[in-house]
């Protein structure tokens, strides 16, 4: 699934190629794909001839401010992706939604396993009122108020491992399993550990490297383990960077104790267990 480094890395590439360009039309391929509304005619009649002014980014959410003041909401599942490309390139097998962007180009959502979203959310409606899982996110870990001390608000009760409470969305946005693994040995933390037992001098370090390591990976485009891409259809590179996740079995790079690998919450979690304590 992107998380937020993959998620920003295509927010950037969108303000880069789609801004200030009208949607002339569209094609809605896979109907359950569209969230709201929940006819796909009447989804293409209102994106229909807006404007992209800027394209914003909450947790794993893409937000498209389109004119004069209506949204397009895009989250990517586990495996959507959203490609800049030629109208005249052939359709991928896996294209959902097609959204016509002036005579040359297109943007496509593909989407192989089917659980990618869109939503149009008319002017004068609150964002969240129509993707409703909005509400429901923590700050962001790149916010000035994502402090040792908010953080600890969301883990001084939690008798979850820590792992386990990182990936919820309600305690921080944006964040998956590959960078909480990454996080966690940065801050010499065992995915084990529970929230509650966590001291603010932990739970600082915890921060900080939540923010080193997502902004490592949004430095060379995120990740690419099995199909994310960027709007040019591009693969993240950070994954040969990865400290340990998905590096079970192989030496560790600070230590060289081998990589472990163990299932938290029906979600794999890799650690050395000489550098986290």
């Amino acid at each position: 699934m992107p998380e937020l480094p993959e998620v920003e890395t295509v927010r950037r590439g969108l303000n880069q190629f789609t801004l200030n360009r009208e949607i002339t039309d569209g094609n809605v391929l896979l109907e359950r794909t569209i969230a709201y509304p929940f006819s796909a005619n009447e989804f293409i009649d209102k994106i229909k001839g807006t404007n992209i002014t800027t394209w914003h980014r909450r947790g794993k959410y893409l937000l498209a401010q389109l004119s004069p003041h209506s949204f397009l909401g895009v989250h990517l599942r586990m495996t959507g992706q959203l490609l800049w490309v030629e109208k005249n390139q052939p359709l991928h097998k896996h294209t959902r939604i097609r959204l016509f962007l002036g005579e040359s180009h297109e943007l496509r959502f593909v989407d192989q396993r089917t659980f990618g979203q869109m939503w149009y959310v008319p002017d004068q409606m609150a964002v969240e009122s129509i993707i409703t899982g909005l509400a429901k996110l923590a700050l962001d870990p790149f916010d000035p108020e994502f402090t040792a001390e908010y953080f600890a608000s969301k883990l001084k009760k939690s008798r979850r491992p820590i792992k386990t409470g990182l990936l919820d969305q309600s305690v921080v946005a944006g964040l998956g399993n590959i960078y909480a693994d990454e996080a966690l040995f940065k801050s010499g933390i065992l995915p084990t550990t529970l929230g509650i037992e966590l001291q603010i001098p932990q739970i600082e370090l915890l921060r900080i490297a939540i923010i080193e390591v997502l902004s490592a990976s949004i430095a060379v485009g995120g990740t690419t383990f099995s199909n994310f891409l960027s709007v040019q259809g591009v693969n993240g590179n950070y994954g040969g960077a990865a400290w340990v996740y998905n590096r079970a079995g192989k030496p560790c790079k600070i230590c060289s104790n081998i990589i472990e690998r163990i299932k938290l919450g029906g979600r794999s979690s890799h650690f050395c267990s000489h550098c986290q304590k």
